[in-house]
């Protein structure tokens, strides 16, 4: 730290003081004072000296402006680091196991065997001007293998319920008699239940391509974290490590899921 007095012969030894506001100083042998007052980046020093005259010290601090340039953080601790670990964690499996749902719903679009009301499940009515799934206003059953039985709570919708399943896409043609609504699911060659069992295969893909994605994105928040000090590169690899193997278990539900599918003798599909 460089300094200048005038003069400077009257000043024997300078008692360096702290980085702390006004802060006295001491000058053995001269009987002179002076306050350090700090500010962002310098500090003004007065002396007052019996004899001589007083000039004014201006005292650079250049620790202070590698302090500004490289910024002060404040270390986050163990428990907010435990804590942000376990919200990734956790959003993780809630997001894999919505996808594993997904996976569950579309096969259940897929009938294999008998009928089955779950291939109504996507059908939205248009229920007095609000957009309704159909189940949650109506009673579906299956009477037989090859039929299904819409059975309003209100009969008054029944001729938005038919004009849903018609423009639904399903392939299937509603008998509304003014009291239930009759679908008969029609037979399949077998050309059609091959096709279908590469849209199972492909919607089996699909949900592992959701999975991995889910994967990538709890890795970016692992490297973030990592960028902001609070894991290291070690801490990173581990969660990598641990990520990836529940990413395998859930990779291994889906196949589980494909298999159960393509067990079944025959395979229906209306989407």
């Amino acid at each position: 730290m460089a300094t200048t007095f005038s003069p400077v012969s009257h000043i024997r030894s300078i008692c360096y003081a702290s980085d702390s506001p006004r802060t006295r100083l001491l000058f053995p042998g001269s009987g002179n004072v002076g306050y350090w007052s700090a500010s962002a980046n310098y500090v003004k020093l007065r002396v007052a000296a019996r004899g001589f005259s007083v000039k004014q010290l201006v005292v650079k601090q250049p620790w202070k402006k590698r302090q500004v340039q490289m910024g002060v953080f404040r270390c986050a601790t163990i428990e907010e680091i435990e804590a942000e670990k376990s919200m990734i964690e956790k959003d993780v499996k809630e997001r894999m196991e919505k996808t594993i749902e997904n996976v569950r719903s579309s096969f259940n679009s897929i009938r294999t065997g008998r009928a089955n009301p779950a291939i109504l499940d996507k059908v939205e009515v248009d229920y007095y001007g609000t957009p309704v799934i159909l189940k949650s206003i109506a009673q579906i059953s299956s009477p037989d293998a090859s039929s299904l039985l819409v059975q309003p709570y209100d009969k008054s919708s029944l001729k938005a319920i038919e004009k849903a399943i018609v423009s639904s896409n399903l392939g299937l043609t509603p008998n509304n008699d003014g009291e239930v609504i009759r679908l008969t699911l029609p037979q399949l060659t077998s050309e059609r239940r091959k096709e279908l069992s590469k849209i199972v295969a492909k919607q089996a893909e699909e949900g592992k391509v959701a999975i991995r994605n889910i994967r990538r994105d709890a890795i970016k928040s692992y490297e973030k974290l990592e960028k902001e000090k609070k894991l290291s590169e070690d801490n990173v690899k581990d969660l990598s490590s641990d990520l990836q193997k529940v990413t395998d278990d859930y990779m291994k539900k889906i196949d589980s899921i494909y298999k159960q599918k393509e067990k079944k003798p025959t395979i229906t599909v209306y989407e």
